[in-house]
């Protein structure tokens, strides 16, 4: 009778958590989130210069020593084959490791003079590949690898210079910004005619796991071709052709979200940016051109290797927000909101379900972009289409973390080419769906224009 009754009990204890587990989940009242939880389950809190670097916390072991296999697997250089370790560079690259460019896990930086290690061309003529995407130019391909191993010759160098001019606001204030102009010198064998070239800095690695894991559904949502609703805002999403599955899929990655997943993007920099073959591109960046080595070594970097950075690339956290109860910044960020900005740069974003990784699962989200396309206007213009991405447009990058570019970076640049020095800068080259927005932000006071560029810096 005792046990009987322990048997009751238990039952009747067990009951409302039964009752619970067959309600069906709602979601939680805005009051009940914290806003500075950039990245979910997936952010850490950290201000300092290594802010960018951190794994999601609550990995299993397993994940765990992935995590660190590529973290150190970018940090490694790369030497000339053949070698032990690390070989294969060249013969013609960029540059010699990732950190070389994503400094601390974020952008890179620009220069005058020769383009820094930092940024890179893409190049391309008029025209379309089988998969609709950029035509290689003979005798570069689609990317300018301005370095080589010894015996080697660069394809070209690239210089850049800036011309000022000014942007004067309604009050009077005034600005100058600063435009680059890029040039090819000595290409080891003569350019074709019509080349169309664009520059591009390094982006941050943080925070892709989440954007890869936001629902395709949920960005087409996003997406008003046609203008629908007379807003002026028009994004579109891109498709791009995938190695890895052998097909058009919706692009996410890259200044025109020409690469579709995060696994792509890296094994297209490894072969890019440092001449490093892998299963995923197991032909050389310089396959049928003069500087092409004759070794037999492809593909040159192990599977483990390559997958590994993917997942250390995936599972880097996201930087929590700062100064949110500042009365400043909370102005500032409805400014953003009242002058068109968030269209663009959503400010909050659902990931989809993945019973593989929690962190990354059904996490809400702050990463200020739609990853469509928007056309920016002539000033921003590369004139270089990328599959259904034109010499205009380009993808919303993301602003979380943007905050702390000058501590990442020291120095801070912005947009696809590191022209704008500042925030306001930034803002302020913005044309096109975004013209708008900027004559809205010229419009304010210099109190409120600080506000907003206060709240910036507080993602």
């Amino acid at each position: 009778m005792q046990i009987r009754k322990i048997y009751v009990a238990a039952a009747l204890l067990t009951l409302p958590f039964m009752v619970m587990m067959c309600t069906k989940p709602a979601t939680f009242e805005d009051s009940g989130y914290d806003i500075r939880l950039s990245g979910g389950a997936a952010t850490v809190f950290d201000e300092t210069s290594k802010a960018f670097g951190h794994a999601m916390e609550g990995m299993n072991a397993g994940d765990e020593h992935a995590h660190e296999m590529g973290d150190r697997a970018v940090e490694q250089t790369f030497v000339t084959a053949p070698a032990p370790v690390n070989s294969g560079l060249g013969p013609i690259f960029n540059n010699v490791s990732c950190v070389s460019c994503h400094h601390n896990d974020g952008k890179g930086n620009p220069t005058t003079g020769l383009v820094s290690s930092s940024m890179l061309v893409r190049l391309s003529l008029p025209g379309a590949d089988e998969h609709g995407g950029p035509l290689p130019v003979p005798g570069f391909g689609l990317q300018l690898q301005d370095m080589s191993i010894f015996g080697k010759q660069p394809e070209a160098k690239v210089n850049i210079t800036y011309t000022n001019q000014t942007f004067t606001y309604p009050d009077g204030t005034v600005v100058t910004l600063r435009k680059p102009w890029y040039t090819l010198s000595n290409p080891y064998i003569p350019l074709p005619a019509g080349v169309m070239t664009s520059a591009r800095m390094a982006p941050p690695f943080f925070g892709l796991g989440l954007l890869q894991n936001i629902p395709e559904a949920t960005i087409l949502a996003f997406a008003d071709e046609n203008d629908a609703d007379g807003n002026g805002i028009s994004g579109r999403p891109n498709y791009t052709w995938d190695p890895v599955n052998r097909k058009m899929m919706l692009g996410r990655f890259g200044m025109k979200a020409n690469a579709a997943t995060i696994l792509t993007q890296v094994a297209a920099a490894y072969q890019q940016d440092m001449g490093i073959t892998s299963y995923v591109f197991p032909q050389e960046s310089s396959f049928g051109q003069p500087p092409m080595d004759d070794l037999t070594d492809d593909p040159e970097l192990p599977d483990s290797i390559l997958n590994t950075t993917a997942f250390y690339i995936q599972s880097l956290a996201v930087p929590a927000r700062r100064n949110v109860t500042d009365p400043q910044v909370q102005q500032g960020e409805r400014l953003f909101a009242q002058t068109g900005c968030a269209s663009c740069h959503r400010p909050t974003i659902q990931t989809g379900v993945d019973v593989r990784f929690k962190q990354l699962s059904n996490q809400r989200i702050h990463p200020y972009t739609d990853l469509l396309l928007h056309d920016l206007g002539a000033d921003l213009a590369d004139g270089r289409p990328d599959y259904t991405a034109n010499g205009n447009e380009w993808k919303t990058p993301a602003l979380w973390g943007i905050g702390l570019f000058e501590k990442t970076n020291g120095t801070p640049f912005y947009l696809h080419d590191g022209r704008a020095r500042t925030l306001e800068e930034a803002i302020l080259w913005h044309g096109g769906e975004a013209l708008k927005s900027r004559q809205q932000f010229a419009a304010l006071s210099k109190n409120d224009r600080d506000a907003v560029i206060r709240f910036l810096k507080s993602i």
